[in-house]
């Protein structure tokens, strides 16, 4: 996948709204494998919408989303499997971790269907990322920080054209977020992959090619 394109797109909860003033609803817009971008965002403009639309969970908007040129609401189930699995890397605000779960299980989970990392990879990556005393520890015992971090690297474990990362370093200290930014950008200059980050104030630390606003 090379091209996500968003034309008039909005979700059908802004339908009735008057002059919506924004870089990326309403408007041609695309994202290309290889750049990064930052979707700053205020609380209630459809930031974590956005995300849900275009890895298929959601489509209660209006407007068409492509990739490279093929209208997503046209994609079977196996198709947006594969493309979960293959092309889309996501982070989502709200984790999606299992709680009952360890922090390798979770990352397990994920890598089980891909088998894209060594497991000596994902041990590298936690102590990179100063949890690798979490790694046997259930998920709902840990901190919401360490828990995104858990599911940071869980979305490393597949191979990408683009990782959305929908506010990734909210609870997170300005060393672990520029830790977490180091290994994205080389994660995704190895790939050639395309990063979009969104944030409503605290980002992750990149050299974004383009800043939006939501």
């Amino acid at each position: 996948m090379d091209t996500i394109e968003l034309q008039q797109t909005l979700p059908e909860v802004f339908a009735g709204r008057d002059g919506i003033v924004s870089d990326v609803w309403h408007r041609q817009m695309a994202f290309q494998k290889g750049k990064m971008y930052l979707i700053e965002a205020a609380s209630g403009t459809g930031k974590s919408s956005l995300c849900s639309f275009i890895y298929g969970y959601r489509t209660d908007y209006q407007g068409i989303i492509t990739f490279d040129g093929e209208n997503v609401r046209k994609l079977t189930v196996k198709q947006w499997t594969d493309i979960r699995k293959r092309s889309l890397g996501m982070l989502f605000q709200e984790l999606r971790l299992f709680g009952e779960l360890t922090a390798w299980e979770n990352v397990q989970l994920k890598n089980g269907l891909t088998g894209f990392c060594r497991k000596q990879q994902v041990k590298d990556w936690f102590e990179q990322l100063g949890i690798a005393d979490k790694w046997d520890v259930k998920a709902a015992r840990m901190s919401y920080g360490q828990q995104q971090r858990v599911a940071f690297v869980r979305m490393l474990c597949q191979p990408a054209d683009f990782f959305f990362l929908d506010e990734p370093v909210s609870h997170l200290d300005d060393g672990n977020g520029q830790i977490m930014a180091r290994i994205l950008k080389e994660e995704a200059a190895r790939q050639g992959a395309g990063v979009i980050v969104t944030s409503i104030g605290k980002h992750l630390p990149l050299e974004y090619d383009r800043v939006l606003s939501l």
